[in-house]
């Protein structure tokens, strides 16, 4: 038995009932993504100043900078840092889209592509050299006795 082809929208009838709309993407879920996109377009500028911040920590280093200048030079570096690694994130988000802040079967499956495991990539990248400067990079200032 075939089934029957509606003429006017060449539709099967008897799927019509089957196919569903996409739920639509939330307001919600468009106000985040707007502010992720608006945060992606600055990881240019922030990588720039993360790099600018480290340059001038090494410089520091180098020259035998008081503790006092390299502890306010590290906890710069790892500000910027910080700010680079969230607006690498937010680029992952951005270019997953607006619906994978309400679909977790459709962020799932964009997290498989390649710009977006891209910018997971680098987004980690980011996130481990933070942490690690963290744990390394920031000079330790002597404690003052309390009096």
């Amino acid at each position: 038995m075939r089934a029957a082809v509606n003429e006017l929208s060449g539709r099967c009838t008897r799927l019509s009932a089957v196919i569903v709309k996409r739920k639509p993407v939330s307001t919600e879920a468009a106000a985040k993504h707007a502010a992720d996109v608006a945060l992606a377009e600055q990881f240019d500028d922030l990588l720039a100043q993360a790099r600018s911040a480290e340059d001038a920590l090494r410089t520091a280093q180098a020259s035998g900078a008081s503790l006092a200048d390299l502890h306010k030079l590290g906890k710069h570096l790892d500000d910027a840092l910080t700010a680079v690694m969230r607006a690498a994130f937010a680029a992952e988000r951005a270019e997953i889209g607006p619906r994978g802040y309400d679909d977790r079967i459709y962020r799932r499956k964009a997290m498989a592509t390649p710009p977006v495991r891209a910018w997971t990539m680098e987004a980690q990248r980011l996130l481990t050299l933070r942490e690690s400067h963290r744990l390394t990079g920031i000079a330790r200032l002597p404690r003052t006795p309390a009096v």
